[in-house]
């Protein structure tokens, strides 16, 4: 049985807006500044490499209509744990909990924090300075206390208190951080087409061939750059009138996240031509700024950077206590993870072992390793996901669904094709980095088959 903590609930006190600024904060983060060269190198043909994050907004749409169904048939904190236990049984479950915990929310909170002390370090000289103040030399995982790794820790801590304080105070922040990073994103976009800095004869220039494979591996990272828009569904339990606002927070934050990644990426080529961004190093945003803002852009863009990269530290912090959460209430977690403090209502215990757990990967280095090991399995949850639609509808089909996902059966069934397509072809083309992941996934077997014994005495 679960944890006696599990009878305490979340309050319904978020409206659509406020779940559709988490998705945006969520998903706009640091990988739209370092994703796009990887997929132009790929992909070195502008129109199919614009067709790709076409393809991609699509792909997303396609999944977040699936999950809004899920969320409103099961309006549950959780998100995907909530639909693959349904679907699948507790293990499948489980398994996306795991690595949700293990590297998908701490593992970006930890790299993105890392990355916004770089930022900071324009500002602040020697804040990203490595040199260590102390080693704690655990075997095979050393944890190295420096002034990066302080920086970033506190910016992790800072934020989830906030989160830690309430519903209310983690709802302005999101939303304060969310208007902040578009409306700077936006005005960069503007003034890139405005300025004259560019050209749309770039957008003719070929840098060479494309093939099926390189493309669909291309895809596996917009996908990933696209990941964060189902974060609405990790809160439904939190929402209020979720039949109805789950999908229009859906639709919205994808939306509005699809728009902006078009822009950004068109004004990428308008700048460059696609060979030119193939061979950017480092945050292709910083190198596009230089060349339409001048010597200015340095702290223009530092600045932006800042602010995309701790608006989605936040979202993630917000997002990913719900999953632990939902697990410990089902007795699969530890079970302290189901409290709910009594004054703040919030899953504090889960929001403060998520911060100890991305403190640890900020001191030991390995949040890059971890993220881009468990990568394809984004995709993968996701694909298995939206496959549940299918199950559900099979195994329940009198149940009642304040929502249908737009397009049944074939928008799921496409995002389910190309996920699974997506997948096979990581497993084939980088068959160490997914073996890597499915070890990741599978050390987490052990302890469901111990939370297992647990519950059930």
């Amino acid at each position: 049985m679960a944890s006696s903590a599990a009878s305490s609930t979340l309050e319904r006190r978020l409206g659509p807006l406020d779940a559709a600024a988490i998705i945006v904060s969520n998903v706009i983060g640091g990988g739209i500044l370092f994703t796009p060269p990887l997929i132009a190198a790929g992909v070195p043909n502008p129109w199919l490499f614009l067709g790709i994050w076409v393809a991609g907004g699509i792909l997303a749409f396609c999944g977040a209509s699936a999950y809004a169904e899920l969320a409103a048939l099961r309006p549950r904190a959780g998100g995907e744990y909530v639909y693959l236990r349904a679907a699948y049984g507790q293990l499948a479950g489980f398994l996306t909990g795991w690595v949700s915990f293990v590297a998908g929310f701490a593992g970006a909170i930890a790299a993105q924090s890392i990355v916004m002390v770089f930022y900071l370090d324009r500002f602040f000289p020697g804040a990203a300075n490595h040199t260590p103040f102390l080693v704690i030399p655990l075997p095979y995982f050393p944890l190295t206390i420096s002034r990066r790794t302080l920086l970033a820790i506190t910016a992790v801590v800072a934020l989830s208190y906030v989160h830690y304080r309430g519903v209310g105070p983690g709802r302005l922040l999101v939303n304060f951080l969310a208007v902040l990073k578009v409306s700077a994103l936006l005005i960069f976009i503007a003034a890139g087409f405005s300025l004259g800095a560019g050209s749309a004869a770039n957008m003719q220039q070929v840098a060479g061939p494309v093939t099926g494979s390189s493309w669909l591996l291309a895809l596996l990272a917009v996908m990933f750059t696209y990941s964060g828009w189902n974060a609405a569904s990790y809160m439904a339990e939190e929402i209020r009138d979720p039949g109805r606002n789950v999908p229009k927070a859906l639709a919205l934050g994808t939306g509005a996240v699809i728009v902006v990644y078009l822009l950004l990426n068109t004004l990428y080529l308008y700048v460059m031509p696609v060979g030119e961004l193939a061979q950017v190093q480092g945050s292709v945003l910083d190198v596009v700024a230089d060349k339409v803002l001048g010597s200015a852009a340095g702290n223009i863009m530092g600045v932006v950077s800042i602010i995309s990269l701790l608006a989605s530290v936040s979202a993630n912090i917000f997002a990913g206590p719900r999953v632990y959460y939902a697990m410990a209430r089902d007795g699969v977690f530890l079970p302290a993870a189901a409290r709910i403090h009594p004054s703040y209502r919030t899953p504090s215990t889960a929001i403060i072992a998520q911060a100890i757990w991305a403190s640890i990967l900020i001191m030991s280095g390995s949040a890059d390793t971890l993220t881009t090991y468990t990568g394809f399995a984004v995709t993968l949850f996701a694909t298995i996901a939206v496959a549940a639609v299918f199950v559900l509808r099979s195994r329940e089909p009198t149940a009642e669904r304040p929502y249908s996902a737009w397009g049944y059966p074939f928008t799921p069934a496409l995002f389910v094709a190309v996920g699974t397509a997506t997948v096979l072809n990581a497993v084939y083309t980088a068959p160490y980095t997914t073996l890597a992941g499915l070890a990741v996934m599978a050390a987490g077997i052990p302890l469901y088959l111990y939370f297992g014994r647990q519950s059930s005495n």
